[in-house]
């Protein structure tokens, strides 16, 4: 049977839908990451503490649903990127899942006792909740930029030849810090918007301030690391758009400051860094004026921006190989089946607007200020 759309046409669609869950984690978790990174910092006391914890306490678990459709649609539409990811970042993902375990754990047993000595421990736990995947996160993000290294053996059986503490090198931390300076951003904004008037939301917006000037320089300064040394990846053989996928059909090189051609060749590409620099200036200069819905929007655009730039910089790269650049998994070459992709894209025209529904009425539900005598009754977290 002859599908309605071609093969090439799908992995381009697959290739926009895992950035759009992608996106979609990091703008709803990523300010329940951020809020968790900051609640030590803008929140003193018991009170505070529990007024920060219950702007985010009933919805965290909701936006978790991004993460595991990003998980489900990897393993699905692209499992070559899949087998070498979850393989070669296993220790990486271990620590990340440790450290959001937490979080639950955290949020449920924090009030249960009314020792000072308890309550701070589980606040620190939320804080590694929310701090260390922030950090490994964009970690991961800066080692797919530099090439990981994995190759294929003739049978198409990958191998991974790096460990965890080669993950943790100058760029890649680079990006890591700026992960969490831009949750911090959001989270920050989050508190603006959602906690009463007072000295929990004025440190929260001074700490989003810092946060956002921190998210530009750092940005700007990985983009010139990118444009001039980064070692990037071209194909520099014909590529078979809707052929069959194997990754080692084709030919791949290796140069510095290779992953900005694409904003040359497409310049409705630098969108997403201006995005980026745009929002997080907008969310500096709101978050100190207190400008609820600006420093909300501005956080949400930058960090649209800050994932969209390195999506659209690799493309039609996914995970670049720095063992066997030949070896790199590409949009052509790393999907599933023809008839897989389309099945899955029914599936998700038909669920993935359900969630949207159901996530926007529980905002609209749970909108509005949280004020301290809400965070401290019987029921709160």
């Amino acid at each position: 049977m002859e599908l309605p759309l071609d093969y090439p046409t799908l992995r381009v669609i697959w290739w926009g839908l895992l950035g759009v869950l992608l996106i979609g984690f990091a703008l709803t978790d990523g300010y329940d990451l951020g809020v968790a990174t900051l609640l030590p910092f803008v929140a003193r006391t018991d009170a505070e503490r529990r007024l920060v914890i219950n702007t985010i306490g009933p919805m965290w678990e909701g936006h978790q649903v991004w993460l595991i459709l990003g998980g489900g649609a990897i393993f699905a539409a692209w499992p070559y990127v899949y087998a070498v990811s979850f393989s070669g970042f296993y220790l990486a993902m271990f620590v990340v899942l440790s450290a959001l375990i937490l979080r639950p754990v955290g949020f449920k047993y924090r009030s249960k006792r009314e020792s000072t000595a308890w309550r701070n421990s589980w606040d620190w736990a939320l804080f590694i909740g929310g701090f260390v995947p922030a950090l490994i996160f964009g970690v991961a993000v800066g080692n797919v930029l530099r090439g990981v290294p994995f190759d294929f053996d003739s049978m198409l059986r990958a191998t991974y030849e790096g460990g965890l503490f080669g993950l943790l090198n100058p760029f890649a931390l680079l990006a890591g810090l700026i992960s969490v300076a831009m949750l911090v951003m959001h989270g920050a904004s989050w508190i603006v918007v959602k906690a009463e008037k007072g000295p929990v939301r004025d440190r929260a917006a001074r700490f989003g301030s810092i946060a956002a000037m921190l998210t530009i320089v750092l940005f700007v300064i990985a983009g010139v690391w990118t444009a001039t040394v980064l070692p990037g990846y071209t194909i520099t053989s014909d590529v078979l758009l809707d052929g069959p996928s194997n990754p080692m059909r084709k030919a791949v090189s290796v140069e510095a400051g290779a992953w900005v051609n694409n904003f040359v060749r497409y310049p409705w590409m630098v969108l997403a860094p201006l995005m980026a620099v745009a929002g997080a200036f907008l969310a500096a200069v709101s978050l100190g004026k207190k400008r609820n819905a600006a420093s909300l929007a501005g956080s949400a655009m930058s960090v649209f921006g800050v994932v969209a730039t390195a999506g659209v910089s690799m493309f039609p790269f996914i995970l670049p190989s720095s063992l066997n650049p030949d070896a790199s998994l590409t949009v052509w070459d790393s999907s599933s089946s023809h008839g897989t992709l389309f099945f899955m894209l029914i599936m998700t025209v038909i669920f993935v607007p359900l969630i949207l529904l159901y996530t926007g009425w529980v905002f609209k539900v749970l909108w509005g200020r949280v004020t301290s005598e809400q965070a401290t009754s019987p029921g709160s977290y």
